[in-house]
């Protein structure tokens, strides 16, 4: 295995300088199967990107940068980039939504060490809050980072007025990662977090009741996820070509043209997820073309990645099913990522914007 992750996978543009450094995605990319098996704490691989000075990045400022940034990580460790992508998101929903004071705790906490992550699903019971004591009571399920999230942005009384929170989510006896028994993605200990009896001053709460699901943040944003699967489809196949080249198997014309004919749907993909997270920073443009560019890139993403596992299982045979296959461990977490709720709400949702008939069909080219 070489040292990084080949980025000739990736497309050439006008900026060929990688936001991550070699060493950087060397090192996120041997750390991961380590991580996968509980033998490194995943906190490391998130503290290479603090020094990289991504932790105060929530897509907005040069949303390209973020983008590349997404689409590197997940090409070296998807693990990882699943949770800065939570980081991510909740930084944004602080400064969108917070208070100035909010906002600069939150950038304060972050300063000193802390990772945020966004929790919006609900156990049994759901998480909600009293008014009167201030006392939580519910769960989280699929908590993304247990253990390594120290802050995390979670929903409260579920609804159409949910209340977005941000709690110290430290506490490991309500942490319980053995209900995270995915084959993929491991690393990430998206298991339960208990919060009964936590109390909750309201001061900690983020913006007003409805904020959270308000358009075009909320499944306009879902570029994030476009862009760390286009990038982990990319890295997948790199790493399945360097197998291959290793093996003297790669010149085969059957071998590039199964490999090539994935990575230029990857690449298409990539410009997607490009696009759609540039017009979520267009306050100019209808919320719902936001969310339909957002949902499609998303969509087309996840296909490919598919598309990429088929190919280099093609491509490798038996040796890409070996316990310790890179490309196996890689395929497990691209898998498991990819199988997001709501597929075809989100694809008729899209639909409905792009084909609307009084913008007609030449409204997708605005």
């Amino acid at each position: 295995m070489n040292s990084a992750p080949q980025f000739a996978v990736f497309p050439a543009s006008g900026d060929e300088t990688p936001v991550l450094s070699d060493t950087t995605r060397a090192m996120l990319r041997a750390n991961a199967p380590k991580e996968e098996c509980g033998d490194a704490p995943i906190g490391a691989s998130m503290d290479l990107l603090r020094g990289e000075g991504l932790m105060l990045d929530d897509g907005t400022e040069n949303p390209q940068r973020t983008v590349a940034a997404l689409m590197q990580i997940g090409a070296a460790n998807l693990s990882v980039g699943r949770l800065w992508e939570g980081h991510v998101n909740a930084l944004r929903l602080l400064r969108l939504y917070g208070s100035a004071g909010q906002v600069r705790r939150a950038e304060a906490l972050i300063a000193s060490g802390a990772l945020l992550g966004v929790w919006g699903a609900d156990g049994a019971p759901p998480v909600t809050r009293d008014e009167n004591t201030g006392k939580l009571n519910g769960e989280k399920l699929f908590a993304s980072g247990l253990g390594t999230v120290t802050h995390a942005l979670i929903t409260v009384n579920s609804g159409p007025e949910v209340q977005l929170a941000l709690v110290d989510v430290r506490d490991e006896n309500r942490a319980d990662a053995r209900q995270w028994d995915m084959l993929g993605m491991r690393a990430t200990a998206s298991g339960k977090f208990d919060f009964t009896g936590l109390s909750l001053d309201k001061s900690a709460l983020i913006g007003a009741p409805g904020n959270y699901l308000a358009e075009p943040h909320f499944i306009g944003g879902v570029w994030r996820i476009a862009a760390l699967q286009a990038g982990a489809a990319a890295g997948l196949i790199g790493a399945a070509a360097e197998q291959l080249r290793a093996a003297d198997r790669l010149e085969a014309e059957a071998q590039k043209t199964r490999l090539m004919q994935v990575l230029m749907r990857v690449w298409a993909g990539m410009a997607m997820a490009e696009r759609a997270a540039t017009a979520a920073q267009c306050d100019s443009l209808d919320p719902e073309r936001i969310v339909a560019t957002s949902i499609a890139a998303r969509l087309f993403t996840e296909e490919v990645g598919l598309e990429a596992i088929s190919a280099v299982e093609q491509s490798l045979g038996l040796r890409h099913f070996t316990q310790s296959a890179e490309t196996g461990r890689m395929a497990r977490d691209l898998s498991v990522y990819l199988r997001q709720a709501a597929r075809d709400a989100f694809l008729q949702r899209a639909a409905g914007q792009a084909l609307a008939e009084d913008e007609g069909f030449w409204g997708v080219f605005k």
